[in-house]
């Protein structure tokens, strides 16, 4: 991919970058030497005409977005090495030849110094979803990376950027095989089956991000009355279910999902009597169930994608935890969590504090939770760590 122009900073504004930040605000640019399009590769100087990275040129709050701090040929090459390297901390992990689980992500943005795009991989299927429009004009040199490192392991690659690009950058994106076709099989996680529809369903298809989560509710499920709110595809029903769960409750307002879940309980549990599933809203839910549950999950959508709604989303997430809080059985176990990136972990831990305080509930914190692994934090870039969790034993 060919530099198409200079971009030079403000006096001091390289500091950030001098620190391996991935992003270039736009009140950090002084002047521009070309005409770049979004998503072209731009060379970026200080004030004082030194080269300090190259990157993403794009139109917004973020300017661009840094692929490299050194003078490199922005190629096929350079793509596979990163993938590469992706690749093989994700071996180091024992996810990429693992028995019992076959879905992981191979490709977390500013944490694998891709910024802007995610690789999910599913079985013999990978998805790219990119969030920038440098991203999906690189999607080509992206899936013959991911080729090259994989070989035949994979059969398919789908694109889905339709939903996450910047809605003006007219690209008329269409969510598609770029390599190979639909393969219909159910992945493993923790030799737990789930059927995914990375075509249909939300993000790639599944929430990737749970599975350590997920994993530690089966620990804390047996012999309980477990209530899975916002449940999506059923997550952590299965789980639950599959630690010995005495009853299971899964709640989420799409039909669509709850269809999803059951067709999950099957595949792992045959007909199950221990599992129902209410297509309904989350809030009403909770109002009606006075003391029926020993251990309930709340993994709501991002309540907040933004600062401008920060305050209205901490408010809905105190108002939901402070149902929660009333509603649970003495002696319960509470996972609670949040996706937005906006809100940090003090803003959640101030508005489940207060949510608690509100119910009068003595709560304590067992765990405090995070993404795992293969959604690595780029140690330079904080704001990568979006999924916040605490795990409480309220009295």
């Amino acid at each position: 991919m060919e530099v198409t122009a200079q971009v030079f900073l403000k006096p001091k504004k390289e500091e950030s970058l001098l620190r391996f930040h991935p992003w270039i605000f736009s009140g950090a640019i002084r002047h521009i030497i070309g005409n770049p399009k979004e998503g072209d590769v731009v060379e970026v100087y200080t004030a004082s005409n030194e080269f300090i990275a190259l990157g993403h040129y794009q139109i917004g709050s973020i300017a661009v977005r840094i692929l490299s701090f050194d003078p490199v040929d922005i190629n096929q090459e350079f793509w596979n090495a990163r993938i590469r390297r992706a690749f093989e901390a994700r071996a180091a992990l024992g996810l990429t030849n693992s028995a019992t689980t076959n879905c992981y992500r191979l490709i977390h943005g500013e944490g694998d110094n891709l910024p802007g795009v995610i690789v999910d991989i599913y079985g013999d299927t990978a998805v790219v979803q990119s969030h920038s429009v440098g991203m999906y004009l690189s999607r080509d040199y992206i899936a013959e990376g991911i080729k090259q490192v994989y070989g035949n392991r994979i059969k398919a690659i789908y694109d889905k950027s339709e939903g996450t690009l910047p809605f003006k950058a007219g690209l008329n994106a269409k969510d598609e095989y770029i390599f190979g076709s639909a393969i219909d099989t159910p992945v493993l996680e923790n030799g737990i089956k789930f059927n995914v529809s990375w075509e249909e369903g939300q993000k790639t298809g599944f929430f990737l991000d749970q599975r350590d989560n997920r994993e530690l509710v089966g620990k804390y499920s047996k012999g309980r009355d477990v209530l899975n709110m916002f449940c999506y595809t059923g997550g952590f029903s299965l789980y639950a279910l599959a630690g010995g769960a005495n009853s299971v409750d899964s709640v989420d307002s799409s039909k669509k999902a709850m269809d999803m879940v059951d067709r999950n309980v099957e595949i792992n549990f045959g007909i199950n009597h221990n599992h129902t599933s209410y297509a309904e809203d989350a809030f009403e839910h909770l109002r009606t169930i006075d003391g029926k549950y020993d251990l309930i999950i709340l993994d709501p959508p991002a309540f907040a994608k933004h600062n401008k709604v920060l305050n209205k989303a901490l408010l809905g997430y105190r108002r939901l935890n402070a149902l929660a809080f009333h509603k649970i059985k003495p002696g319960g176990i509470l996972f609670t969590f949040s996706c937005s990136q906006v809100v940090t972990k003090e803003h959640f831990r101030n508005s489940v504090f207060t949510a608690a305080a509100i119910s009068g509930r003595n709560v304590r914190i067992l765990h405090q939770l995070t993404q795992p692994a293969d959604h690595p934090i780029n140690i330079y870039h904080p704001e990568g760590e979006y999924l916040k969790g605490l795990v409480l034993y309220v009295e």
